[in-house]
């Protein structure tokens, strides 16, 4: 079987020779010129190595700024810090009766002001209670004058009542006069008469002189007794004065009493009308503080119950802090206490608090802040507030949620470092959205 495969070559086989290049002999060899040649591999390396140390070099650096950002220089005895978020008193603004929103004025977002009005409710059934009230105070006052009228009618009735009883009084002195007088005329005529008959009876005076002195006698008695008919006249039309004198103050006093009642009916009905009024203008929800609307809760044409809530605002003049502090540092935080909070989104602005409020008892820190001590420790929560001058015409740049840092001072013969010293404020804003 004849083999495919090639025979050997061996130093006896000749081989041909290919013609030289011009310029070279035959036979010479061809050998390339030698060149200088590194170690494959070593200048990759080296190169990776530069480049991995300044990647970490560059990676240190970041983390020591991220670390001194995160982690600022630790505070001096006589402070005490805590982290917490920036917080406003939320406000409802509820309707005080049961009703239907008629109109929205402002919406999520606004900034109000006190006593801005936010919502208007339907008060078409006031409306026409204001309108029964007006008239029915309008009659009460017409009420009032009639009764005025009369009172003036029965003061002037009182007054010709007293005239006629001052007349009636003088008519019975007069008349007593008179019958003084008369019988002081029956008197002397008596005397006369007995005298005249003594003297008939001596001889020293006629009988006629004695009839005369009898007549002159009848004539005084008789007119004692109709000085006396007299003086019982005036006696009785004295009493009648003083009975219509009496009815007429009577009739005064009552007219009196009628005008006061009808003034108080009077009143009360203008009462009603203001009550209606107040109710008209309770029904239009205003803004008991400067802030932003935070919630909108109901909506134009919901009918809501009394105590309803349509807006939740935040009361951009109490803003606050509230840290938790162990016992070792809460136990030296006083009231009033300067402070500093120091927020994330802002940290090289610095803003005065004071300490407002320290918890008296211990309670476990909430989930909403970030310490470093386990969650199960007992804190005691210290609220910081912002300065409310601070916070005056500014009240747009309010945020709240914003997590931070605050200090406080518990010892106040330290001074606060410079990094704490309190930033200028911003400048105010002006609200809306």
């Amino acid at each position: 079987m004849t083999s495919l495969s090639a025979p050997p070559l061996t130093a006896a086989t000749p081989v041909a020779e290919s013609p030289a290049p011009a310029g070279i002999a035959p036979g010479q060899a061809l050998v390339p010129a030698p060149q200088a040649v590194l170690p494959a591999g070593r200048t990759g390396r080296r190169h990776g190595i530069w480049f991995g140390l300044l990647a970490a070099l560059l990676i240190g650096v970041a983390a020591g700024f991220a670390w001194w950002r995160v982690c600022p220089p630790a505070l001096p005895p006589g402070f005490a810090q805590g982290n917490g978020r920036l917080e406003a008193d939320e406000i409802d603004i509820d309707t005080k009766f049961a009703g239907r929103i008629a109109r929205l004025l402002v919406d999520e977002g606004d900034m109000v002001r006190a006593g801005q009005i936010v919502a208007v409710m339907d008060t078409r059934d006031l409306q026409e209670q204001e309108s029964q009230a007006e008239a029915l105070a309008g009659q009460a006052e017409r009420t009032v004058e009639e009764a005025g009228k009369i009172l003036a009618q029965q003061e002037r009735a009182v007054l010709a009542g007293e005239a006629a009883v001052s007349q009636a009084r003088r008519s019975v002195e007069e008349a007593n006069a008179n019958l003084e007088q008369a019988r002081t005329v029956a008197r002397l005529a008596q005397q006369e008469l007995a005298r005249t008959g003594a003297l008939v009876t001596r001889g020293f005076a006629t009988r006629q002189t004695l009839d005369t002195r009898q007549q002159a006698l009848d004539g005084a008695i008789a007119a004692q007794g109709a000085a006396t008919a007299r003086v019982g006249a005036a006696d009785q039309a004295l009493l009648a004065a003083r009975h219509a004198a009496d009815g007429a103050a009577a009739a005064r006093d009552a007219a009196a009493a009628r005008v006061g009642a009808v003034q108080h009916a009077r009143d009360a009905a203008r009462h009603n009308v203001e009550y209606v009024r107040v109710n008209i203008a309770d029904n239009s929800l205003t803004a008991p503080r400067d802030g932003p609307i935070q919630y909108r809760i109901a909506n134009v044409g919901e009918v809501l119950a009394a105590g309803g809530r349509v807006f939740t605002m935040l009361d951009a003049g109490y803003v606050y802090m509230d840290v938790y502090l162990p016992t070792t540092q809460a136990g030296r935080v006083r009231i009033g206490a300067e402070g500093r909070v120091v927020l994330d989104a802002y940290p090289d602005h610095v803003i005065p608090a004071r300490a407002v409020f320290v918890a008296s008892e211990a309670q476990f820190t909430p989930k909403t802040v970030e310490t470093k001590d386990e969650r199960d420790k007992l804190l005691f929560r210290i609220r910081l507030r912002v300065d409310p001058e601070r916070l005056r015409g500014r009240e747009a740049l309010v945020r709240t949620g914003l997590p931070g840092v605050g200090v406080v001072r518990t010892d106040e013969a330290v001074a606060w470092p410079a990094r704490l010293a309190p930033s200028p404020p911003p400048a105010a804003a002006t609200g809306g959205r």
